[in-house]
């Protein structure tokens, strides 16, 4: 019989400069000003214990994508970099699950729980969420340690970056994930 997985691993999804690019605040400005902040408390955490560490990186094949190789915002985030060792996933769709090694390389180091961080949280981070609470691992979205940016709705009514954080946490809490602070999760982690 094969042992409960148990291990705990933070995905960190799509922390690249490209974030920083001035298109992506077009509708309005960011929010969670303090996520890149958060997660590199998060990273430090884990990277203290030893508990694993996932990166996610985007790679798109869109060609005017700010997320596209050989431009400088394809590079990772200096602060939340990934170490020598430490796991990359490349994806080339929002969902980290889609097209990767993730679900493989989660079940081989049984782990069991997710911790996702990252951007854009309803885009990425909110896909990959789904999908991991659908194929059974405790899912934990960190409410302060994602970001999103104004956009319109289907309407074409202006929502800030906070109502759309709001929303897409609101999207995945209880079915497919338990949404905690960065101080929540370093308590119980």
């Amino acid at each position: 019989m094969k042992p409960a997985a148990s291990a705990t691993a933070l995905l960190i999804v799509d922390l690249q400069a490209a974030i920083d690019d001035p298109s992506w605040a077009s509708a309005g400005p960011r929010n969670n000003p303090e996520a890149e902040r958060n997660i590199a408390r998060l990273l430090a955490h884990w990277r203290g214990r030893g508990m694993p560490v996932i990166h996610v990186r985007h790679e798109s094949r869109e060609p005017g994508s700010t997320y596209r190789p050989g431009q400088p915002g394809f590079e990772f985030k200096p602060a939340t970099a990934p170490r020598r060792g430490e796991t990359v996933v490349t994806k080339h769709v929002p969902d980290a699950f889609i097209g990767t090694q993730l679900l493989d390389l989660l079940r081989s180091a049984a782990i069991g729980t997710v911790v996702v961080t990252g951007v854009i949280t309803n885009n990425s981070v909110e896909a990959t969420a789904r999908t991991a609470g659908n194929l059974g691992f405790a899912t934990c979205v960190v409410s302060d340690a994602t970001a999103t940016f104004a956009r319109r709705d289907h309407a074409g009514r202006l929502r800030t970056a906070d109502e759309v954080h709001a929303m897409s946490l609101a999207n995945l809490d209880g079915e497919y994930a338990r949404i905690q602070t960065t101080a929540e999760v370093l308590a119980t982690s």
